[in-house]
Protein backbone atom coordinates (compact mmCIF):
# COMPACT_ATOMS: atom_id res chain seq x y z
CA UNK A 1 0.00 0.00 0.00
CA UNK A 2 1.31 3.20 -0.90
CA UNK A 3 2.35 5.50 2.33
CA UNK A 4 0.00 8.80 2.36
CA UNK A 5 2.19 11.78 1.03
CA UNK A 6 2.47 15.15 2.11
CA UNK A 7 3.43 18.71 0.30
CA UNK A 8 4.74 21.37 2.20
CA UNK A 9 5.68 24.84 1.67
CA UNK A 10 6.92 27.87 3.33
CA UNK A 11 7.02 31.14 2.23
CA UNK A 12 7.36 34.86 3.77
CA UNK A 13 5.00 36.63 1.51
CA UNK A 14 5.96 40.21 2.54
CA UNK A 15 2.48 41.35 3.03
CA UNK A 16 1.83 40.90 -0.32
CA UNK A 17 3.81 43.72 -1.66
CA UNK A 18 6.83 43.13 -4.38
CA UNK A 19 10.41 43.39 -3.11
CA UNK A 20 10.65 47.06 -3.68
CA UNK A 21 7.26 47.68 -1.89
CA UNK A 22 6.12 49.47 -4.87
CA UNK A 23 3.70 46.95 -6.61
CA UNK A 24 0.72 44.68 -4.50
CA UNK A 25 1.15 41.68 -5.90
CA UNK A 26 -0.81 39.68 -3.75
CA UNK A 27 -3.19 37.92 -6.39
CA UNK A 28 -0.46 37.00 -8.16
CA UNK A 29 1.42 35.45 -5.13
CA UNK A 30 -2.36 33.27 -4.81
CA UNK A 31 -1.76 32.02 -8.31
CA UNK A 32 1.54 30.89 -8.28
CA UNK A 33 1.06 29.28 -4.66
CA UNK A 34 -1.99 27.47 -6.25
CA UNK A 35 0.36 26.77 -8.74
CA UNK A 36 2.68 24.98 -6.82
CA UNK A 37 0.22 22.55 -5.36
CA UNK A 38 0.91 22.19 -1.89
CA UNK A 39 -1.15 20.69 1.14
CA UNK A 40 0.17 22.75 3.53
CA UNK A 41 0.93 26.77 3.53
CA UNK A 42 3.63 28.13 6.12
CA UNK A 43 3.47 31.73 5.46
CA UNK A 44 4.90 34.56 7.32
CA UNK A 45 3.97 38.51 7.29
CA UNK A 46 0.64 37.63 6.86
CA UNK A 47 -1.61 41.18 6.78
CA UNK A 48 -4.46 40.25 8.43
CA UNK A 49 -5.77 43.67 8.59
CA UNK A 50 -4.59 47.11 7.38
CA UNK A 51 -7.16 49.57 7.92
CA UNK A 52 -5.25 52.34 5.65
CA UNK A 53 -4.32 49.75 2.62
CA UNK A 54 -7.72 48.46 2.52
CA UNK A 55 -9.05 52.08 1.67
CA UNK A 56 -5.27 53.43 -0.68
CA UNK A 57 -4.32 49.97 -2.05
CA UNK A 58 -5.97 48.72 -5.61
CA UNK A 59 -6.92 45.95 -5.43
CA UNK A 60 -6.61 45.18 -1.41
CA UNK A 61 -8.95 42.11 -0.93
CA UNK A 62 -11.94 42.51 1.35
CA UNK A 63 -11.50 38.77 2.88
CA UNK A 64 -8.20 38.94 5.41
CA UNK A 65 -5.23 38.03 3.23
CA UNK A 66 -4.77 34.48 4.36
CA UNK A 67 -8.44 33.95 3.97
CA UNK A 68 -8.26 35.46 0.20
CA UNK A 69 -5.26 33.36 -0.55
CA UNK A 70 -7.17 29.88 1.20
CA UNK A 71 -9.97 30.56 -0.90
CA UNK A 72 -11.19 27.59 -3.37
CA UNK A 73 -7.67 25.70 -2.61
CA UNK A 74 -7.25 25.32 1.15
CA UNK A 75 -10.63 24.99 3.24
CA UNK A 76 -8.50 24.64 6.56
CA UNK A 77 -6.39 27.50 7.61
CA UNK A 78 -5.13 29.40 10.86
CA UNK A 79 -3.42 33.03 11.62
CA UNK A 80 -2.10 34.10 14.47
CA UNK A 81 -1.17 37.73 15.22
CA UNK A 82 2.69 38.25 16.28
CA UNK A 83 2.47 42.00 15.43
CA UNK A 84 -0.25 45.20 16.44
CA UNK A 85 -0.42 48.70 15.66
CA UNK A 86 -2.67 51.29 15.42
CA UNK A 87 -3.26 50.57 11.44
CA UNK A 88 -4.05 47.03 11.80
CA UNK A 89 -2.01 43.57 12.42
CA UNK A 90 0.37 40.53 10.72
CA UNK A 91 1.33 37.63 11.50
CA UNK A 92 2.07 33.93 10.86
CA UNK A 93 -0.55 31.70 8.75
CA UNK A 94 -1.19 28.10 8.40
CA UNK A 95 -3.43 27.12 5.65
CA UNK A 96 -4.14 23.43 4.73
CA UNK A 97 -6.29 20.97 2.27
CA UNK A 98 -7.10 19.01 5.75
CA UNK A 99 -8.95 19.76 8.76
CA UNK A 100 -6.96 21.00 12.36
CA UNK A 101 -7.50 18.87 15.45
CA UNK A 102 -6.23 21.66 17.81
CA UNK A 103 -3.98 24.88 17.68
CA UNK A 104 -2.54 27.97 19.57
CA UNK A 105 -0.65 30.51 18.96
CA UNK A 106 1.98 31.31 21.66
CA UNK A 107 4.14 34.56 21.81
CA UNK A 108 7.65 34.28 21.87
CA UNK A 109 8.46 38.36 22.21
CA UNK A 110 11.20 39.41 24.35
CA UNK A 111 10.98 43.03 23.43
CA UNK A 112 7.80 44.58 23.31
CA UNK A 113 8.78 46.22 20.06
CA UNK A 114 9.79 43.17 18.38
CA UNK A 115 6.49 41.17 18.42
CA UNK A 116 6.25 37.03 17.20
CA UNK A 117 4.91 34.38 18.12
CA UNK A 118 5.03 30.68 17.31
CA UNK A 119 1.59 29.43 15.21
CA UNK A 120 1.33 25.93 15.96
CA UNK A 121 -1.81 23.30 15.17
CA UNK A 122 -1.96 19.83 14.81
CA UNK A 123 -3.55 18.04 11.38
CA UNK A 124 -5.10 14.26 10.78
CA UNK A 125 -4.45 12.84 7.59
CA UNK A 126 -6.65 11.24 5.82
CA UNK A 127 -7.72 7.63 5.78
CA UNK A 128 -5.10 7.68 9.35
CA UNK A 129 -5.20 8.04 12.29
CA UNK A 130 -2.01 10.21 12.32
CA UNK A 131 -1.90 13.46 14.11
CA UNK A 132 0.67 15.82 12.25
CA UNK A 133 2.13 18.24 14.27
CA UNK A 134 3.17 21.49 12.40
CA UNK A 135 4.80 24.92 13.71
CA UNK A 136 4.57 27.99 11.85
CA UNK A 137 7.82 30.77 13.11
CA UNK A 138 9.44 33.90 12.23
CA UNK A 139 12.34 34.43 14.30
CA UNK A 140 13.69 38.05 15.42
CA UNK A 141 16.32 40.12 13.45
CA UNK A 142 18.92 39.75 16.39
CA UNK A 143 20.89 36.88 17.82
CA UNK A 144 19.56 37.33 21.28
CA UNK A 145 16.06 37.27 19.99
CA UNK A 146 16.67 34.28 18.42
CA UNK A 147 18.31 32.05 21.07
CA UNK A 148 15.51 33.52 23.29
CA UNK A 149 12.69 32.11 20.94
CA UNK A 150 14.55 28.78 20.18
CA UNK A 151 14.19 28.19 23.65
CA UNK A 152 10.50 28.96 23.97
CA UNK A 153 10.28 26.65 20.75
CA UNK A 154 12.43 24.16 22.50
CA UNK A 155 9.98 24.12 25.74
CA UNK A 156 6.91 23.94 23.70
CA UNK A 157 7.72 20.82 21.38
CA UNK A 158 8.88 19.16 24.51
CA UNK A 159 5.45 19.55 26.15
CA UNK A 160 2.80 19.43 23.60
CA UNK A 161 4.68 17.08 20.62
CA UNK A 162 4.75 13.36 21.22
CA UNK A 163 8.34 12.42 20.35
CA UNK A 164 7.18 9.74 18.19
CA UNK A 165 4.42 12.25 16.58
CA UNK A 166 5.18 13.35 12.98
CA UNK A 167 6.52 17.02 13.23
CA UNK A 168 7.22 19.98 10.68
CA UNK A 169 8.80 23.57 11.52
CA UNK A 170 8.92 25.67 9.08
CA UNK A 171 9.17 29.42 8.00
CA UNK A 172 11.48 32.63 7.91
CA UNK A 173 14.65 32.13 10.56
CA UNK A 174 16.57 34.70 10.10
CA UNK A 175 19.31 32.40 11.33
CA UNK A 176 22.09 33.04 8.10
CA UNK A 177 25.04 32.25 10.98
CA UNK A 178 23.30 28.65 11.16
CA UNK A 179 23.33 28.72 15.01
CA UNK A 180 20.16 26.98 15.46
CA UNK A 181 21.06 24.14 13.62
CA UNK A 182 22.89 21.99 16.55
CA UNK A 183 20.26 22.58 18.89
CA UNK A 184 17.90 21.71 16.26
CA UNK A 185 19.38 18.37 15.94
CA UNK A 186 20.68 17.23 19.23
CA UNK A 187 17.82 18.59 21.49
CA UNK A 188 15.29 18.26 19.62
CA UNK A 189 16.49 15.57 16.66
CA UNK A 190 15.47 17.95 13.62
CA UNK A 191 17.03 17.89 10.74
CA UNK A 192 16.47 20.42 7.60
CA UNK A 193 15.26 18.97 4.66
CA UNK A 194 16.76 20.77 1.81
CA UNK A 195 20.40 20.67 3.95
CA UNK A 196 19.76 17.06 4.12
CA UNK A 197 18.88 16.36 0.53
CA UNK A 198 21.08 18.99 -0.69
CA UNK A 199 23.77 19.18 1.37
CA UNK A 200 23.42 22.99 1.98
CA UNK A 201 20.64 25.14 3.53
CA UNK A 202 18.62 26.85 0.43
CA UNK A 203 19.72 30.34 -0.30
CA UNK A 204 16.09 32.17 0.07
CA UNK A 205 16.95 36.08 0.66
CA UNK A 206 16.93 38.22 -1.86
CA UNK A 207 14.56 36.31 -3.82
CA UNK A 208 15.88 38.26 -7.11
CA UNK A 209 19.50 37.34 -6.08
CA UNK A 210 19.06 35.02 -2.68
CA UNK A 211 22.25 34.89 -0.92
CA UNK A 212 21.11 34.44 2.38
CA UNK A 213 19.71 30.82 4.23
CA UNK A 214 16.72 32.47 5.93
CA UNK A 215 13.96 30.04 5.43
CA UNK A 216 14.10 26.44 6.21
CA UNK A 217 11.60 23.32 6.76
CA UNK A 218 12.83 21.16 9.76
CA UNK A 219 10.98 17.56 10.60
CA UNK A 220 11.22 14.34 12.29
CA UNK A 221 8.80 10.98 11.94
CA UNK A 222 8.38 11.35 8.47
CA UNK A 223 10.53 10.45 5.42
CA UNK A 224 11.31 13.47 3.12
CA UNK A 225 11.19 12.86 -0.63
CA UNK A 226 13.02 15.97 -1.80
CA UNK A 227 12.98 19.83 -1.51
CA UNK A 228 13.51 22.47 -3.89
CA UNK A 229 14.14 26.61 -3.64
CA UNK A 230 11.08 28.09 -6.17
CA UNK A 231 13.01 30.90 -8.04
CA UNK A 232 12.97 32.26 -11.31
CA UNK A 233 9.76 33.90 -12.58
CA UNK A 234 7.35 34.45 -11.17
CA UNK A 235 8.42 34.79 -7.85
CA UNK A 236 11.65 36.81 -7.87
CA UNK A 237 8.88 39.53 -8.61
CA UNK A 238 6.75 38.94 -5.90
CA UNK A 239 7.90 38.73 -2.21
CA UNK A 240 11.95 39.54 -1.03
CA UNK A 241 11.89 36.05 -0.20
CA UNK A 242 11.99 32.94 -2.51
CA UNK A 243 9.62 29.80 -1.28
CA UNK A 244 10.90 26.30 -0.10
CA UNK A 245 8.60 23.09 -0.85
CA UNK A 246 9.01 19.55 0.49
CA UNK A 247 7.19 16.48 -0.15
CA UNK A 248 7.50 14.15 2.42
CA UNK A 249 5.24 10.23 3.02
CA UNK A 250 4.45 9.36 6.39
Amino acid sequence: MKKPGLKVLTYNIHKGFNPGNRRFVLHQMKEALAEAGADLLFLQEMQGEHHRHAKEVENWPELSQFEFIAEGIWPFYIYGKNAVYHTGHHGNAILSRFPFVSWENINVSPFPWASRSLLHGVIQMPDTDTDVHIVCIHFGLTAKERRAQLDRLSERIDQHVPHHAPLIVAGDFNDWLSQAERHFQQHLGLREVFHLTHGNYARTFPSWMPILQMDRIYFRGLTPVGCERLAGSPWRKLSDHAPLAATFTL
